[in-house]
């Protein structure tokens, strides 16, 4: 086998994926027109349980595995709710279960959060990562390998039209 045709750290891998929870896909690259990901192995920029799984893997190579909350997105932290008065919430908003909203914190920080309840005048915002606390079950295919460029690994991500660094 020669160097390359092995998942190790620092080396550019171009993944598909089909991600389940709770039995429904969420997430997948084998939609017709999609590109695999790609991501620079071992730069933390996908989930660590996958990072793990995929070390050694060569091109070609498919696995299914199951990633625990603690390998993926962490347990549901119970201190990441916050109640707000839906007055505070402009028109264009809809106070619904499920909307996904940005909020700016003191630091200027933008946060994501979902609405998960709506209790008379006030709702319930979830800061948590929306697959926090779920069991992840994914099919991989590993479909190449190369050296990350000089300005790939002092930038620590993937540059060219491919890159997608919100998945996986």
């Amino acid at each position: 086998m020669k160097d390359g045709q092995v998942v190790w750290d620092g080396l550019v891998v171009s993944l598909d994926y089909v991600l389940k929870v709770d039995g429904e896909v969420v997430d997948t690259t084998r939609n017709e027109g999609d590109a695999p990901i790609q991501f620079i192995q071992g730069a933390g920029q996908i989930i660590p349980g996958l990072e793990m799984v995929l070390q050694g893997m060569i091109i070609g190579e498919s696995k299914k595995v199951l990633i625990p909350p603690a390998d993926a997105y962490g347990d549901v932290d119970p201190d990441a709710f916050e109640m707000v008065a839906t007055r505070e919430f402009p028109p264009s908003i809809p106070i619904k279960v499920g909307t996904q909203i940005e909020i700016r914190d003191e630091s200027g920080e933008t946060l994501m959060a979902y609405i998960a309840e709506i209790e008379d005048d006030q709702v319930r915002l979830d800061f948590n990562h929306p697959l926090a606390g779920k069991e992840l079950d994914f099919i991989v295919e590993v479909v190449d390998l190369r050296d990350a460029t000089e300005e790939e690994k002092v930038h620590g991500h993937v540059h060219g039209e491919e890159q997608d660094e919100d998945r996986g």
